[in-house]
């Protein structure tokens, strides 16, 4: 709830002006956030504290192909929306999202009904190993398609660390690393821009009006909050367009700038102690497939 609420106020300041741009509010985005986000995600969460948590793994595998289902919907014209140049987004019933969100939810749901109920087998290559692989593999086509390599790379950790809490050996876990190497070097190879992201994390100083706009953007951004910050929404970077997506991918620099290191480290903190306690509620589940279920939200 503190993590809630503290990105809804940092979001009133990040999108203050881009809203009073746009749509002629500086409170847009946020009671956008609260109307459409904060109250139905609310009750949303009541109703699932009614539901008896073993329910999701009796209907597991319909709601990994609902959300199978619901990937392949973006490229159906006039239901998939473009934005950003990815096909990563959906419009039913005047409402737009992005499927791949539900598939990080339905997967971990999916995974932990089929780990749970596998015990010792899970260290066998073919009963434990080739479903699993099958599973991340399609799920993994239709996101590079969108392409969406990003969520694609959470939803491989997510995979592999459920696999590890689940008892996996090593050497397996080892092998799909590997193929997972593999795959990844053939989508740079595909698609040469993955390969100038890389160098970019690897060297910022290069290609500074190009590829390593936003990095060095953000960097400054965070550099100028020093230890305290220069106070809430006085950061100057999201003026002007300086700091691309500063109300999206670029909003932790702008905590860093007004806030500064503390109310960066605190941000941090927070996510922090929700990790910690997502492990503390994994260790006292009562079964298997609750273990892995909180251990997969929590990676």
């Amino acid at each position: 709830m503190l993590l809630v609420l503290f990105g809804l106020v940092m979001l009133s300041s990040a999108s203050s002006v881009q809203g009073e741009r746009t749509f002629g509010s500086s409170y847009y985005y946020p009671r956008h956030q609260l109307l459409f986000g904060i109250l139905p995600g609310l009750a949303l969460m009541y109703f699932c504290t009614r539901i008896d948590y073993r329910f999701w793994k009796k209907i597991s595998f319909f709601v990994l192909f609902a959300a199978l289902a619901m990937l392949i919907l973006v490229f159906v014209p006039g239901v998939g929306q473009n934005l950003h140049g990815a096909a990563s987004w959906v419009t039913i019933l005047g409402y737009t999202f992005q499927p791949a969100e539900l598939l990080k939810l339905a997967l971990i749901i999916y995974l932990a009904a089929w780990f749970g109920s596998r015990d010792e087998r899970i260290k066998n290559w073919a009963y434990g190993m080739v479903p699993f692989f099958t599973v991340l593999v399609f799920a993994g086509l239709l996101l590079v398609l969108q392409p969406d390599v990003g969520t694609l790379f959470i939803v491989v950790l997510i995979g592999l660390g459920m696999l590890f809490v689940a008892g996996a050996s090593i050497k397996h876990l080892g092998i799909l690393a590997l193929v997972g190497v593999v795959a990844f070097a053939g989508m740079v190879l595909v698609a040469p821009y993955r390969l100038n992201r890389i160098k970019t994390f690897l060297n910022p100083a290069e290609n500074l009006r190009g590829a390593s706009y936003q990095l060095n953007q953000s960097l400054i951004t965070i550099g100028s909050g020093g230890l305290f910050g220069v106070g809430f929404g006085k950061s100057t970077q999201k003026l002007g367009g300086f700091l691309p997506e500063a109300i999206g991918d670029s909003i932790f620099a702008i905590i860093a700038a007004e806030l500064g290191f503390v109310g960066a480290a605190f941000t941090l903190g927070l996510f922090l102690a929700l990790g910690l306690m997502l492990v503390h509620i994994a260790k006292s589940a009562p079964d298997k497939f609750g273990r892995l279920l909180v251990m997969g939200v929590a990676i």
